[in-house]
């Protein structure tokens, strides 16, 4: 008799919110699929979320509290903390501690959070990884809108006749969302353009790239601006009525002619024209922008550049119109819903209104309320570097990697006298510094809401056991608050929590504020566990072209265009820009743990440009070092034409649990938007220098290993891992080996070659015939099956002379480099076909080989190598 019981939960990873079935099997596996009736995704996910259930083990999880690295109770962990965050407060007061969250958070974690520290603690020192993420999105709306409301919905990209995206690569960071775009392309005239400093994947799609240089986004769109008023393609109507502004935004962007544009964008004055026509031509329009737009020292400029030209030409409260802010991560909007910024109220309430701090202190019974902003995530740790900050509780995130300049963070870590960490694993470079770590429950054993990027709330829901000791993030605040003797966090249940949330957005309202839940506050449990997907402010929420202004009108900003914060001179002389790739997350620590998501991209890597490269005597799949003021990485080199000289990319999730020196925000400066707070981690001033090896190493193992050498980087398989690795000096290599594997088995069977090169090495081991390790040296990047060698681990298929050799003897063994990670189809498979079936077209290819069929995310790149273009990181794979 079965017990399987299928659960709708949703997506852990982006700020799509894909809906999710997950189904907890009888032999402990979860099955994983896509809900067909989620709005957001209807059935499909990305790779990352096909691979949610490779995620769930429990061998890197944090399982039971400890203090000072001691194994304790919940009860003394709970009094560690409530101790020493009420001895500061009382020896140096409320602006001495400090919350850093997460927009990994449910929506009820955010709000018991919030209300701890600025309604009971009495300061508003809380802020979140999503000021990383969209802070300039919520200036820019709060400047133009009243409030953060992001006016678009994710049917309006399919209801468009254009759709811009600027700053997104949306075929690897959204991937659903981009498929949408394609499959309606595919039905009628629909025009894409990406504007980006990068080719990117999404780019390649597009009908129109603009490859503009680094920060001059809001040139281009003064330009815009001026273009379409001087054009009269205007909507004098809805600018009469319902806007204001509009004279000093002109003025702001008088300077900006076609041939000024193309001298700040480095563009050609006819590709930029192209642009404006197309603008001018398309009254349904949706300008999508995400990271590249909002992580910069102009980023709400950047923001408010975009909105002034829809407000301009009233492409705003329509269907397929509208400025649309793409979020990061799951909840980054839930928690700004519930205030869970530092210059944030709840429910969309302001700080600075008087009447809104006394109606929340009211609601919560509190005994205090913040009564200004609190520092904001660099501001903060900064503080805490000062000595300012004496307690801080980080939940849920891992600063020590994701902030730029993160060597400070370290040294601020490292300084400040009370740490708490809570997350679902200690295998962070923040955890290092925590005075007590706490368990928290993981995606699967949490429950709650999450808010998505088109306002959409949806219900996360457990369908696993919490693993050891863990408990839910909330119950975690809660208690502590307890401790600390505050009273109103009593709740038994997320849906308590809930239910008060939707409460407070009723407060001081009277339909002000579009952001209102109050309906469902007398929402019962069992109405909470059976809620639907629902969007808040309606399906548009300006269709009445009114907003939360005090006027009720919209407002045009002034955005001057602006230089980078730091921009390149002599010594650094390249632009650095950090993103995310196709199949990691963040800093690794959920998508880190699945097998599948390492084969596109298996280590750091920095593209560069051919010009640059030839310069910098860099050859391909070598390494290097990426220096910044404020630090350095390493990274393998991948030579792109997809890069401009003098600018260069490198992918922001490695750090010391998977790499050696790989964080690439230590090169970055801490500079931010001086409204948002956000930090400038698109464009920073970089040198690149050839890291100098004798020799390159690749391995396998059945067993894990860390090697010990100048550089590695390792990746977790079915069957144990692989590493890279590099050094500086020739090692004995018997005495290396011995290093990285002891044997000691009498069924061991060792077989090794060298070359006539000191630096060619090769060895294997197996155990009753199956293979145990495999190691490769070579002087030169190592040329084997990667993908091959470490399907072979455990098993007896292969001979020795094909492990030693590095392939199998029948090629068609050998699918290759995995091109596409959902269906898990290599390089090999897709060329062999291709060449094949010359002339066939990709939908065909894709049927037959599996490729594609997924997410689609690697569809570009299979197009790219259909027309003998593509790009492999490993030069000789």
């Amino acid at each position: 008799m079965t017990t399987e019981k299928t659960t709708r939960t949703i997506c852990a990873y982006c700020g799509v919110g894909c809906g999710v079935l997950a189904t907890a099997l009888e032999d402990g596996a979860v099955s994983i699929k896509g809900d067909p009736e989620h709005p957001a995704n209807f059935g499909r996910l990305c790779s990352k979320g096909l691979a949610l259930g490779e995620t769930l083990g429990l061998e890197q999880r944090l399982l039971h509290p400890s203090v000072n690295g001691v194994r304790t109770s919940w009860n003394e962990a709970t009094a560690a903390v409530a101790r020493n965050f009420s001895e500061a407060i009382r020896d140096h007061g409320p602006e001495s501690v400090a919350f850093y969250v997460s927009g990994q958070l449910l929506t009820e974690d955010y709000y018991v959070a919030n209300k701890m520290m600025k309604g009971f603690i009495g300061c508003a020192n809380i802020d979140t990884n999503s000021r990383l993420c969209m802070a300039s999105a919520v200036a820019g709306h709060n400047r133009a809108f009243g409030a953060d409301i992001v006016p678009c919905n994710y049917s309006d990209l399919e209801h468009a006749d254009l759709v811009v995206l600027a700053g997104s690569n949306l075929a690897w960071c959204h991937p659903v969302l981009f498929q949408r775009i394609l499959a309606e392309r595919e039905k009628r005239d629909l025009k894409l353009v990406v504007i980006d400093p990068r080719r990117t994947v999404t780019a390649e799609a597009a009908d129109l790239h603009l490859a503009l240089y680094p920060g001059s986004d809001v040139a281009l769109f003064n330009g815009l601006l001026a273009d379409l008023y001087r054009q009269g393609e205007i909507d004098s109507r809805f600018i009469f009525a319902r806007t204001s502004g509009l004279a000093e935004a002109l003025l702001s962007a008088k300077d900006c002619t076609l041939r000024a544009v193309s001298e700040a964008t480095r563009l050609e004055a006819g590709e930029v024209q192209a642009f404006y026509d197309l603008f001018a031509s398309k009254p349904k329009t949706v300008t999508a922008f995400s990271m590249g737009v909002n992580q910069s020292s102009a980023g709400t400029d950047k923001v408010n550049a975009i909105i002034n030209c829809h407000l301009l030409t009233g492409r705003i409260g329509k269907t397929g119109a509208g400025p649309f802010s793409i979020t990061g991560q799951p909840n980054a909007m839930g928690g700004r819903e519930v205030g869970g910024m530092a210059n944030m109220l709840a429910a969309h309430m302001d700080m600075a209104s008087e009447s809104h701090r006394a109606a929340v202190k009211s609601f919560w019974n509190s005994p205090a309320i913040a009564s200004k902003p609190g520092l904001k995530a660099v501001d903060l740790f900064q503080a805490v570097r000062d000595g300012k900050i004496k307690a801080l509780w980080i939940m849920a995130t891992n600063p020590a990697v994701s902030m730029p300049g993160s060597s400070h963070i370290k040294e601020a870590l490292s300084a400040c006298p009370f740490v708490v960490v809570s997350d679902v694993t200690a295998n962070t470079e923040t955890a290092k510094y925590a005075d007590v770590l706490l368990p928290a429950m993981a995606w699967g054993e949490k429950d709650g809401t999450v808010t998505n990027s088109e306002r959409r709330i949806s219900r996360q829901r457990r369908f696993l056991p919490p693993a050891g000791e863990a408990r839910e993030d909330w119950r975690i605040i809660c208690d502590v608050a307890t401790a600390m003797g505050f009273s109103g966090f009593s709740y038994t249940s997320p849906a308590g929590i809930f239910r008060e949330h939707c409460a407070l957005t009723q407060v001081e309202n009277k339909g002000t504020r579009r952001f209102d839940l109050a309906q469902l506050q007398y929402a019962d449990d069992d109405a909470y566990e059976a809620m639907a997907p629902f969007q808040w402010g309606g399906a548009i929420p300006f269709a009445n072209r009114k907003f939360e202004t005090p006027d009720g009108k919209a407002r045009f900003v002034a955005t001057p265009a602006k230089p980078l914060a730091a921009p390149v001179n002599s010594e650094f002389d390249l632009i650095l820009n950090t993103g995310r790739i196709r199949d990691q997350w963040h800093t690794m620590t959920r998508s880190g743990l699945s097998p599948r998501l390492f084969r596109h991209r298996a280590e750091p890597h920095v593209e560069i440009s051919p010009a640059d490269a030839a310069r910098l005597g860099l050859g391909h799949a070598s390494l290097a070092r990426v220096k910044g003021r404020n630090g350095a990485a390493l990274a393998r080199v991948l030579i792109s034409d997809a890069m401009k000289p003098g600018q260069v990319f490198q992918s922001m999730h490695w750090s010391s649990p998977f790499a050696c020196g790989a964080a690439v925000n230590e090169a970055i400066l801490p500079n931010v938007d001086p409204l948002s707070g956000q930090p400038e981690l698109k464009a920073s001033p970089v040198s690149i220098t050839a890291f100098a090896v004798q020799w390159y190493g690749f391995g396998i193992a059945a067993v894990p290993i860390r090697p010990s050498t100048a550089y590695w980087a390792w990746q977790p398989h079915p069957g144990g891992m692989s590493f890279e690795c590099a050094g500086t000096s020739l090692p004995d290599w018997q005495a290396l080996i011995a290093q990285f594997c002891a044997t000691g088995s009498e069924t061991d069977r060792a077989v090794m070659v060298t070359g006539a090169v000191a630096a060619q090495f090769r060895y294997a081991v197996f155990r009753n015939g199956k293979l145990r390790f495999a190691f490769y040296a070579s002087d030169q990047p190592i040329a084997v099956s990667r993908q091959w060698l470490s399907g072979q681990l455990g098993i007896n298929e292969a001979s020795s002379m094909e492990i030693l050799a590095g392939r199998p003897l029948v090629l068609e063994h050998d699918q290759g480099p995995i091109v596409c990670a959902c269906m898990n189809v290599g390089r090999n498979t897709i060329s062999t076909f291709a060449e094949r079936h010359p002339g066939a077209p990709l939908n065909e290819l894709c049927e037959q080989t599996g490729a594609g069929t997924g997410c689609g995310a690697c569809r570009p790149e299979i197009l790219r190598m259909m027309n003998g273009k593509a790009q492999h990181l490993q030069a000789a794979e």
